[in-house]
């Protein structure tokens, strides 16, 4: 269990300020995350690493000379938002383009994909890169849908020394693609975290046993063995990770590796080293030659009990770089020269919003449209325990936290704006960043999608009508599955939006009213999501734990289904006040 905490809300907010606080030499906090305190080499590339809060020392503790710039940090679990991310990188930009660097997660796909466009349209050039080293998550034949553990740090590691050693963004790129291609991690799990607040761990694991292949989001293993001896779990490793090599090497024979024994939060110091004397002596036998391993807590999932071991197989270039010096919070090797500090007008970051002007029917009409997502945050905070069981079944179990969390940080960004006199649709588009931010993960990056949409096609001029609400929803169930890459069938939520958004665009088409045609598609939103738990996950988390998931509906498509339903509700209550929205 967690222990110490004060507002379980508060808690990924109130560690970045004492991790800043006891590392001010090397970090300062900036919106969305940490940058180096440090002046870098000008016209050098920044590398921008990034995901949930939770697995310190990633993703802050790697913030440094010799490694990253940045990082953008979300809530425990949760993949920051575009926003958050797009500020750091910003913020880090040293002149010569932006890396952005990331776990292969769904929200985080999507999240820094989005930052890298606004950056870019910026004219600030951004490439990005997503880690894929968890060979239990995905077979070769899908590797690139393999998701990124301990592993980030040897890519991460590599890139940031390319771009200290001046590399350009096109080379820093091209030598991370290639630590990323040949870096294997294998991990296993005896028992779940606990997040601050919460009465019970992510996932358990029966005593005596272990689950192997497990994520470091609180992901369930692949499947349960019993605890195995020190030496055994050693042998686990190296055989697992033995019996696939990367594309390029062809024997294991007098090849050199970089060796990481991570301990994933509750496996001690000592435990690790009882077992990498075992591992040491099974890579020797198998005449690898391991350069500067590196054994302790790199990436963690909070305070799960169980450790991960990672190999990365090294050429020339990359031993090069693994063997660097950097100086960050967490992680130093070698020695460097101290970076001189920023000056405390260097570290002025100027934040100015401005609203587009707004007539006085969209002024009214975003006065209900805070009513509906009060609505929708009232039902969501009643609903969250809820969700959260549904998603656990084969996925982390946060989709009720995270859809708490981002509809409270949207509702009160649109009273702010509301109180200032935006219409419905800047409202809406605010509230979507709001929500993407608040949330993080998949979800905060689709309904911050579908939202922009929305408000995008109401406008600020006019009074929302059924065309234009219908067509918001068009957009934004053609956004979500450009963005999130899901079609029907893949039990996601597009398999509930897809059918809603045309039911609602033909009962709108003949002639029905917005509050009848809505409550006709809530009630095919409600068909459809139930009808999800006959499909199996083809995308995200739950997908290597598919089976696991038949018969439970998808909870993303649960969330959504009574969403509509809410909002169908309140408006056939204001129907008579108020026919237009």
């Amino acid at each position: 269990m967690t222990y110490l905490f004060n507002q379980p809300s508060a808690f990924a907010s109130e560690l970045i300020e004492g991790f800043v606080a006891a590392n001010a030499d090397k970090v300062r906090q900036v919106p969305g995350g940490v940058v180096r305190s440090t002046r870098s080499q000008a016209g050098s590339v920044a590398v921008i690493v990034g995901g949930g809060s939770g697995h310190y020392p990633a993703f802050a503790g790697l913030v440094g000379q010799g490694l990253a710039h940045g990082a953008a940090m979300g809530n425990l679990f949760a993949s920051p938002s575009a926003q958050q991310i797009y500020n750091v990188a910003r913020i880090a930009d040293n002149g010569g383009g932006v890396l952005l660097m990331f776990g292969n997660y769904a929200g985080d796909v999507l999240h820094f994909g989005q930052a890298c466009e606004r950056l870019r349209s910026e004219g600030i050039p951004c490439e990005v890169l997503a880690v894929t080293d968890d060979i239990s998550s995905a077979s070769v034949d899908e590797i690139e849908k393999r998701r990124g553990v301990a592993g980030d740090l040897t890519v991460f590691k590599v890139a940031c020394a390319a771009a200290e050693a001046g590399y350009d963004l096109a080379r820093v790129l091209n030598v991370s693609r290639h630590a990323n291609d040949r870096t294997r991690s294998f991990g296993v799990a005896f028992s779940g975290c606990t997040l601050p607040g919460a009465s019970h761990p992510l996932f358990e694991v029966e005593k005596g046993r272990m689950a192997l292949g497990l994520g470091i989001h609180g992901e369930p293993g692949i499947k349960e063995t019993d605890v195995p001896t020190a030496d055994e779990l050693a042998e686990i490793f190296v055989d697992r990770l033995l019996s696939e090599l990367p594309q390029g090497i062809n024997t294991v024979e007098g090849q050199r590796v970089a060796v990481i024994l991570n301990g994933l939060g509750t496996v001690k110091y000592e435990e690790l080293f009882v077992v990498y004397r075992r591992v040491a002596q099974l890579l020797d036998a198998a005449k690898l030659h391991v350069v500067e391993p590196d054994v302790g807590e790199f990436v963690t999932s909070f305070n799960m009990a169980g450790a991960s071991l990672t190999l990365m197989w090294l050429d020339q270039e990359l031993e090069t770089f693994w063997c660097a010096p950097a100086n960050a919070p967490a992680y130093r090797k070698g020695s460097v020269i101290v970076a001189e500090a920023l000056s405390p007008a260097e570290c002025v970051e100027q934040t100015e919003e401005t609203l587009p002007q707004a007539s006085a029917e969209s002024q009214e009409s975003a006065q209900r449209v805070l009513q509906l997502l009060e609505a929708v945050a009232q039902m969501l905070q009643a609903n969250a325990e809820k969700l959260g069981d549904i998603d656990a079944v084969a996925g982390d179990g946060d989709h009720g936290i995270g859809m708490e969390r981002g509809v409270l940080g949207a509702v009160e960004k649109a009273r702010e704006v509301a109180a200032r006199g935006a219409g419905a649709g800047t409202l809406l588009c605010r509230a979507a960043d709001a929500w993407a931010d608040k949330a993080g993960g998949t979800s905060g990056a689709l309904w911050g999608v579908a939202l922009t949409a929305l408000g995008t096609a109401l406008g600020d001029q006019h009074q929302p009508d059924a065309q234009r609400v219908a067509s918001g929803v068009r957009h934004a169930q053609e956004g979500i599955m450009h963005f999130g890459k899901a079609k029907v069938g893949d039990k996601t939520m597009v398999d509930v939006l897809v059918p809603f958004a045309d039911s609602l665009n033909d009962a709108v088409a003949q002639g029905a009213s917005l509050t009848d045609a809505w409550l006709t598609a809530a009630q095919v939103a409600d068909s459809a999501a139930q009808a999800t738990a006959q499909l199996l996950p083809k995308m995200g988390r739950a997908r290597p734990l598919a089976e696991k998931s038949l018969g439970t509906p998808d909870a993303g498509a649960i969330s959504l289904a009574m969403i509509v339903n809410t909002v169908g509700n309140l408006l056939n209550d204001n129907a008579t006040a108020d026919q237009g929205v």
